[in-house]
């Protein structure tokens, strides 16, 4: 039986992402921890920003979105997009993928498409749904290209 070991390295907190490019010289696929990669962002845990302040933000507007159901797209998104530019400088066949609860949002899964990672992970019961945004995106991405060539 040949056993065949592989490096990750499970993206979680700021520093992993801004260190990206040293952390691919060994690593052979990121994943990022999206949960808490975006507490360790936004610097509140998720139990007490649901329960306490994170309403408001979103009813008066300072967030778009529950940035624990939906990629930040200010903050995270942008954190996640630079890692994964910096670690497949390094090392260009770089598998990068997600897991967490945000891989059961459409939104989060285009983004994740846009950006070039190679998987998303979500719950069983998920699964459709996910299969369906990454499907759209895709297609989408095709109808983009098309037009560019016309």
């Amino acid at each position: 039986m040949k056993l065949n070991l592989m490096c990750d390295s499970l993206l979680e907190v700021v520093r992993a992402c801004m260190r990206a490019d040293n952390l691919a010289e060994q690593a052979e696929f990121f994943s990022f921890g999206t949960n808490d990669l975006t507490q360790a962002t936004f610097s509140f845990s998720r139990e007490d920003a649901e329960n306490k302040f994170l309403p408001m933000y979103n009813q008066s507007g300072i967030l778009q979105d529950n940035p624990f159901e939906v990629l930040d797209v200010k903050g995270v998104k942008r954190l996640m997009q630079s890692a994964v530019k910096w670690g497949r400088h390094t090392r260009p066949d770089m598998k990068v993928g997600i897991c967490g609860e945000h891989g059961r949002h459409p939104a989060s899964i285009r983004f994740c498409h846009k950006i070039g990672l190679t998987y998303v992970t979500c719950s069983g019961p998920r699964i459709p749904i996910a299969r369906q945004a990454a499907a759209q995106a895709a297609i989408t991405e095709g109808e983009k290209m098309n037009d560019k060539a016309a």
